[in-house]
This record gives C-alpha cells, sequence and structure tokens, in this order.
C-alpha cells in the first residue's frame, strides 16, 4: 500500500455530540445511579442510554413484540445486555455456576450467550436486576468494566489447549494488556457496587477526560493459529516463541470490519505489520498505540474515527514513528510467521502437559435447554464436577480444559447425554453468527435465527457436488457492523434489509483477506443459486487443496481487495 501525505495529524471540526456526552459524563457517571431508581421506565435516559455501554451494557427490547407494544400504547420491553470482561476467555467452575444460575433466574430468555469477542454476555436483564448482576459478577472476580463503546474492549487471546505453557504465557500478558488499559475512573464500583466516593481529583492517563475516538479491540495470539481473527482488531500481538518459549511479539495495527452501507468513506482493512517488540516493551507499546490513536482519532465523525482510518489519514510510517517515540522504542523487522488455520478443533485433545482438553460446538455460542438437547444443564453439571477450567473460544464454543484422565470418561458421559457431542459438520463447525433480531437494536436482517437452516441448505449443495466432507468459512452478520465477522469469511452475508443480504466472496480460510461484495440486497434463494453454481465450479476446477475463497479469487469471479481505501467497494 502506498504512503499517503501525513495531513493534518487531527481532524479539525465540530466535534460528535458523543464527544460532549463523554466530557460531561463526571469520568462516566451521569446520572445513571439516579436512573436506577425510576421505576417509571424500564430504560436509562438521555445520556445514560449512551454511558452505559462503558460499563458493559446496551439497552435493547424485543423486537419481535415492539409493534405489539406499540399498538396498546406501551413502552418497548427495555431490557439490558450486559458482555462480561473476561481476557483471553478464562474462567472457573464456580464463575461459571454462579452466572448460569442468574442467567436462569434473572433474565427473560434464560441463556448464556459466548460472543465471538471471547466472552459471554447476558440478554434480557431488566432493570431491576441490573445492579444485582453486576453485583454476582464481582462477588465470583468477575466485572464489565469497559467491554462497550469507546475504550479497549475484551483482549482476545489464542484457545490454543495443546501448547500449554505458551498458551499460558499468552494468556498472562493478554490479562495484564487488559488490566494496563482499563479506565481509572471509581464510576463502576461507586454505582454498582455501593463503593463510597472518595473527593479526589480523578485522572485518566491513558484514556483521557473524553476516553477513544472509538471502540478498540485487542488480541494476543499464538501462531499458525489465527482463531481470534487478528485482522478484525485494532491492535494485535502475535507471539513469536523460541524452544517453546515466548521471548516477543510482532506488532500489527490497524485492522477492522465495521462499515456502512453506501457509504464509500467506510471499508474493512487488515491490520499493519508494525515489527517485533521484547516482551519487556509489550505494556509501553500497548499504551503508545492506545493514546496516539486517542490523540490522533477522528472525533468530528465516528464513521471514520477508528484505529484503521488514522493508519490511512496520516500514514502508516508515520502512526508507527510515534508510537516508537511514545513507547521509547525502534521496532526489529518483522520475525517469520504464518497462519494456517482459525476454526477450533473439536472432541479430546491431549495436551503437552498430559491433561485433556474437549472442545464443544456451541452453535452460534447460545447456551440454552432446548427440547430434547439441554446444553446449558450439561455445561452446568460438567461443571459441579470439573477441576480444571473452562475456555471459551472467539469462535462462540467451549472448551473444557485440564481433564485428567481419571475424570475423562464421566466428563465425556455428561456431555454426551446433553447432546454437547453430537456428530456435526465440518461445514457447520465453520459457519458463525451475530445475534441480530430480535434483541440487536442494529439489526437489519436475520442472523443467529437464520444461520442453523441456511447452512443445512449449503451442506445439501456441497453434498450434491461431491465435497460434502469440505468446508467454506461462513459468517452472517445481521448489518454492516462487524460483529459477525463476515468481513473475512470466505463466504459472508451482510444484512442489508429484512430477509436480504450483501453476499461478499474471497476471503481465505486463514483470516487475512478481506473478501469483496459480488452480489448486493439479494434474497436467501438467490444467494443460494449463486453458492450452487460456485460450489460446483469449485468442485470441477479447484487444484488439490485450495479453499473456496482462493478459488473464487484465482478463477477471476472476484478480485482481491488490494487497497481497502481505494478499491473495496468497486
Amino acid at each position: 500500500m502506498s504512503e499517503k501525505h501525513p495531513g493534518p495529524l487531527v481532524v479539525e471540526g465540530k466535534l460528535s455530540d458523543a464527544e460532549r456526552m463523554k466530557k460531561e459524563s463526571n469520568f462516566l457517571r451521569g446520572t445513571i445511579a439516579e436512573d436506577l431508581q425510576n421505576g417509571l421506565t424500564g430504560g436509562f435516559s438521555g445520556d445514560n442510554f449512551l454511558l452505559i455501554r462503558f460499563h458493559g451494557m446496551y439497552q435493547q427490547d424485543d423486537r419481535d413484540i415492539r409493534a405489539e407494544r406499540a399498538e396498546q400504547k406501551l413502552e418497548p420491553r427495555h431490557a439490558m445486555m450486559l458482555r462480561c470482561r473476561l481476557p483471553g476467555g478464562i474462567i472457573t467452575p464456580k464463575q461459571w455456576l454462579a452466572i448460569e444460575k442468574f442467567a436462569t433466574e434473572n433474565t427473560l430468555y434464560g441463556s448464556v450467550r459466548l460472543t465471538n469477542r471471547q466472552t459471554f454476555q447476558f440478554h434480557g436483564i431488566l432493570k431491576k436486576n441490573v445492579k444485582p448482576a453486576h453485583q454476582m459478577l464481582h462477588e465470583v472476580g468477575l466485572d464489565a468494566i469497559g467491554t462497550a463503546n469507546d475504550m479497549n474492549r475484551n483482549v482476545l487471546c489464542s484457545s490454543n489447549p495443546v501448547e500449554s505453557e505458551l498458551h499460558q504465557e499468552a494468556y498472562e500478558w493478554a490479562k495484564k494488556i487488559s488490566e494496563h488499559l482499563l479506565p481509572r475512573t471509581r464510576a463502576y464500583a461507586e454505582i454498582w457496587l455501593d463503593e463510597k466516593k472518595v473527593a479526589t481529583t480523578e485522572e485518566e492517563p491513558i484514556l483521557s477526560a473524553t476516553y477513544l475516538p472509538r471502540k478498540f479491540k485487542t488480541t494476543v495470539v499464538v501462531p499458525p493459529h489465527n482463531d481470534v481473527d487478528l485482522h478484525a482488531n485494532d491492535l494485535n500481538f502475535v507471539a513469536i516463541a523460541e524452544n517453546g518459549k515466548l521471548v516477543g511479539f510482532n506488532l500489527l495495527v490497524g485492522g477492522g470490519l465495521s462499515i456502512e452501507h453506501g457509504n464509500k468513506e467506510t471499508y474493512a482493512r487488515t491490520a499493519s505489520e508494525f515489527g517485533y517488540l521484547p516482551l519487556d516493551k509489550t505494556l509501553a507499546v500497548a499504551e503508545a498505540v492506545v493514546t496516539t490513536q486517542r490523540d490522533w482519532g477522528n472525533r468530528t465523525n465516528r464513521k471514520n474515527a477508528k484505529t484503521k482510518y488514522t493508519l490511512e489519514r496520516v500514514g502508516v510510517e508515520t502512526f508507527k514513528a510515534e508510537v516508537e517515540r511514545r513507547a521509547g522504542i525502534t521496532f526489529e523487522p518483522i520475525r517469520p510467521y504464518e497462519f494456517t488455520t482459525r476454526g477450533d478443533r473439536f472432541g479430546w485433545v491431549k495436551g503437552i502437559d498430559n491433561k485433556w482438553h474437549l472442545t464443544l460446538f456451541i452453535e452460534n455460542g447460545r447456551l440454552l435447554d432446548y427440547p430434547g438437547r439441554p446444553l446449558k444443564s450439561g455445561i452446568a453439571e460438567i461443571a459441579k464436577i470439573h477441576q480444571g477450567d473452562f475456555r471459551l473460544t472467539a469462535n462462540q464454543n467451549l472448551i473444557v480444559a485440564g481433564v485428567p484422565e481419571s475424570e475423562k470418561a464421566r466428563i465425556e458421559e455428561i456431555a454426551r447425554s446433553h447432546a454437547l457431542m453430537e456428530n456435526v459438520t465440518a461445514q457447520r463447525e465453520n459457519s458463525m453468527a451475530c445475534v441480530s433480531f430480535p434483541t440487536c437494536p442494529l439489526a437489519m436482517a436475520e442472523a443467529e435465527r437464520f444461520l442453523p437452516a441456511f447452512v443445512t441448505r449449503v451442506e445439501e449443495i456441497m453434498s450434491k457436488h461431491g465435497v460434502g466432507n469440505e468446508h467454506i468459512v461462513l459468517r452472517v452478520t445481521g448489518c454492516p457492523n462487524g460483529c459477525g465477522r463476515a468481513m473475512l469469511a470466505e463466504l459472508g452475508l451482510v444484512g442489508k434489509a429484512p430477509g436480504r443480504y450483501n453476499l461478499h466472496l474471497g476471503g481465505n480460510r486463514s483470516g487475512t483477506r478481506i473478501p469483496r461484495m459480488y452480489r448486493e440486497n439479494i434474497t436467501e434463494d438467490e444467494i443460494l443459486a449463486h453458492i450452487d453454481e460456485l460450489v460446483g465450479r469449485w468442485a470441477q476446477e479447484r487444484t488439490p487443496g485450495e479453499g473456496f475463497g482462493d478459488f473464487t479469487i484465482r478463477a477471476g469471479v472476484v478480485k482481491p481487495v488490494v487497497d481497502p481505501a481505494r478499491d473495496f467497494w468497486e
């Protein structure tokens, strides 16, 4: 990518209203505490509607019944979605039992949703239960600080259960980075945990009093497994090991997938390589990237506020030089690394510590007791006896990790009796969707509820063409905001309207290439007709081992996205 003239390092102009809201919030307090006492509405009012996002919550309502309630002259049935901070996705069985109990007793839907941000979230928490939810998390050593809005969100880490020592080192760094980049305000503790306010002058030395210009996402990834989809994230530490020990990181900055339909100033972008750094510079570099984006990011237009746009505006080398200056480092050349896979490895795997790890497929990450498939109860039963930990993956699945040989058969029996180890096709294992309807306010089309039946139809097409044992990395997202990571799929659907999607093709299996829009605003049947034609060609024309996304590029079905700022929409 050619370097652009740096231009102004700070975007001049009228600040967005979000900047006013943050500035006037008194370090994220607003009037949330007072709003909690207002029983006249089930939601939060004014700025508090957005401020609660800094505390890990989104206000939502059930869109399936919105029209009915409006006809009855009732306000929408407001409820909160609460997302836990869980760097690296590791949770203890004791913690799991507490969240499972809360979901069952205190949410409208009773489910626990595993997300591709490697954490869990509750859906349907009524206003009266919001404070008890935060207090329950605190009692078991968890919190929801900084899992949404304009700050560093949950830090992802590869869920590799085999190379246990290397994974453990990477996980420890994920935790350190998460803690280092947290907000310093005591607003969370005061509002939700009843901590008394102390009369001190507050500061946010890393995030500033107006926090970041936009959401910010970080990963720690252990090659060759790109299960965290690093190119969807602003800040990425790629682990470099020697003799099985972590020695440093390659730094990649500026990935991001969210776009806006028809807005050519928005685009998906893979992260840029900055260089290699030793371990002792990790936190300094993390802080330097965040503070550079804090100071240079666009605070006038939230559509162009993420790190990827800052890099494109000022130039990668200019941004990199500023990070070096702030961190007191000169990056070394990138050390060799390669990504070959990104899906989870299901079933039992034995780690180098002689412990066993069982990866369970959880379709769409939704843990609930379905008729004949009591998934949520099954995980709870395992948690009651498991002495290791659980690891939530960035693909919305769950690993029962650290199982001794003596407990392996017992845990497998529980998993099988609760339909947690059923036979699943490779295609279903490599398909993923965001939540979308009925709870997400941004949803334009179905995603989670659409995916299972759609995958069945795709499987039928694959079998018809003799590739039923193969897979295509398939992602569905209900809007262009990017939560389903469709912009890193071999075949990605992006919701445009009810029952209609944009079809994107040309990503690869390792998650290092952005797909290109192939058809716009088409129906499910039209999408399947295109898949039928293209899978038929792939089955006949592919080279040995060639993935579907690579085939669509080589065969000229779509052109690769080379410079996202210029040709993403072409």
